[in-house]
């Protein structure tokens, strides 16, 4: 029972591992993918563009403040790799550029990128450390379920600061609440003390 469910685990991941994604980039158009990403984290991708006559297409990656990790101009296949310096969402961009008064072609862009666990090597893993197949398998699940309490951890740490937030919010107000309400108060109470006083000078009551 154990083994099976450690197979179908390696199996989820290896296909997990496998997605890829492929979109189209209209000409003189730019498209980015954002995705959040925790402190040291390696990150690897691998893309291809389709070649267009006078057509080129570059890339670049940068953070939520504009740094970039990543630049290149006329870009067709590569791949690329940069370490998240802090916890931040960072976007992969592809920007398509044709010359002035021409008429471009759209193209077709292939991306796969892997973070964390996904990016490490582990077959030089194993070669440096001599571990067989199924030793770097469970080294591969061992690092695997180490990512997963962290983000369990971290998912954790937001909701107390999300309830936290919360409860300092509904505190705020219910005080301005009870203190619209002594204002509404206080209002009516002069409202009356003065209409009262207007109808006696006036003699309307006694």
């Amino acid at each position: 029972m154990e083994v099976g469910r450690l197979i179908w685990l390696v199996l989820s991941v290896m296909v997990w591992e496998a997605q890829a994604l492929m979109f189209h980039l209209e000409p003189n158009q730019k498209k980015c993918l954002k995705e959040e990403i925790h402190k040291e984290i390696v990150v690897k991708g691998e893309y291809e563009i389709n070649v267009l006559p006078n057509q080129r297409v570059d890339l670049m990656i940068v953070d939520s403040t504009g740094h970039h990790f990543y630049n290149r101009e006329e870009i067709e296949k590569g791949v690329f790799s940069f370490t998240a310096d802090k916890y931040d969402v960072y976007e992969i961009c592809f920007i398509s550029r044709v010359p002035q008064g021409m008429r471009g072609g759209r193209h077709e862009v292939f991306l796969q990128t892997k973070h964390g666990v996904e990016a490490k090597s582990y077959e030089g893993l194993g070669e440096a450390a001599k571990l067989k197949p199924l030793e770097v398998e469970l080294k591969r699940l061992e690092d695997l379920s180490e990512a997963i309490v962290q983000d369990f951890a971290y998912m954790r740490q937001r909701e107390e600061e999300m309830r936290d937030t919360n409860e300092s919010t509904n505190s705020r107000v219910l005080y301005f609440s009870l203190f619209s309400m002594c204002c509404l108060l206080g209002l009516a109470t002069w409202q009356v003390l003065y209409l009262r006083k207007f109808f006696k000078s006036k003699k309307l009551i006694e």
